[in-house]
């Protein structure tokens, strides 16, 4: 399916008194993250405005769904390869390694959007360009040389959307990776994904006129999870995010939202959506079941890594 020109405008979602609700790699809390199964049911409920996935390249330059920079944690493989990166490792073998545990594969990008049906956007992070150590912010010297690591990506990423009806909404914790979608494909929209502090990444949101921001949940002022030690970077400046973003006109998805209390909070600061672990978060009523509240707060306390 033909995506016709993207307009720059985030996706919003379809309930108004809702917050956006977007699936944390396919709902991380309910199925193995990033891969089809994972995918399919997060397309499968009905509040789910958008998935999130994480992309980056094997080594043959094919863009894969997979978080961690190396194989270790989410896969099978034997201990003399856990440090192996992804962008090292031949597709081939990568498409035969189970994901935590289970019956799942990693997958392609193209295999991904073609399990994500029209009506659900979906956010693309950008990882890592597959090549050399990425800084996440430029010195103005360097800029160009930092846009050009990630085009080979985003070129390969643009032409899979575009195969595509889905809403798309492409992010990165990578200055570098901002400005090779602005040049590649100016026309689909951007967030960047704070991690090192709240006015450096206010100022490269508007230096890539970024239609959304994207900041941890402890970088929001208003909720008692502002500088709660969520993301290591902190404590981050006494700055109202929220009301920074919405004075140019653009919404606040936060990360990583796991249970009931964390979304109430967030909602009462005044976010636009949630980038969220479990289903049901986003609603304006409390959900029904255990499984769409979340975990408890001490379940919730896994080591976190940038989105």
């Amino acid at each position: 399916m033909e995506r016709g020109p993207a307009e720059r405008v985030p996706p919003t979602t379809q309930r108004s008194d809702d917050l956006l609700s977007i699936a944390h790699r396919g709902f991380a809390g309910v199925a193995p993250e990033n891969t089809l199964t994972a995918m399919r049911a997060a397309c499968e409920n009905p509040g789910t405005d958008m998935v999130e996935i994480d992309v980056q390249p094997a080594a043959n330059g094919e863009p894969v769904v997979f978080h961690d920079l190396t194989l270790g944690r989410l896969t099978d493989v034997p201990p003399a390869e856990r440090r192996r990166r992804v962008s090292e490792t031949p597709l081939e073998t990568l498409r035969d390694c189970s994901v935590l545990g289970s019956d799942e594969r990693v997958a392609t990008f193209a295999e991904v959007l073609d399990a994500i049906p029209p009506n659900v956007g979906v956010n693309v992070e950008l990882k890592h360009p597959g090549t050399g150590q990425p800084r996440r912010e430029l010195d103005p010297r360097n800029r160009s040389r930092g846009r050009d690591r990630w085009s080979p990506l985003v070129e390969r990423v643009v032409r899979a959307l575009d195969d595509q009806g889905n809403r798309a909404l492409v992010s990165s914790s990578y200055e570098g990776a901002l400005a090779a979608m602005r040049e590649v494909a100016p026309e689909i929209p951007l967030a960047y994904l704070f991690w090192n502090s709240i006015e450096g990444g206010l100022e490269i949101t508007d230096r890539y006129d970024c239609e959304a921001v994207h900041p941890s949940l402890d970088m929001v002022r208003g909720a008692d999870l502002f500088n709660s030690g969520y993301v290591p970077t902190g404590p981050f400046a006494d700055i109202d995010l929220v009301e920074r973003a919405h004075e140019t006109g653009r919404p606040v998805n936060v990360w990583t939202v796991t249970d009931w209390h964390q979304a109430s909070q967030l909602r009462a600061a005044g976010v636009d959506g949630l980038i969220a672990d479990y289903p049901g978060l986003a609603r304006v009523t409390p959900p029904r079941t255990a499984a769409d509240a979340g975990p408890s707060a001490a379940d919730a306390s896994a080591a976190v890594s940038d989105d």
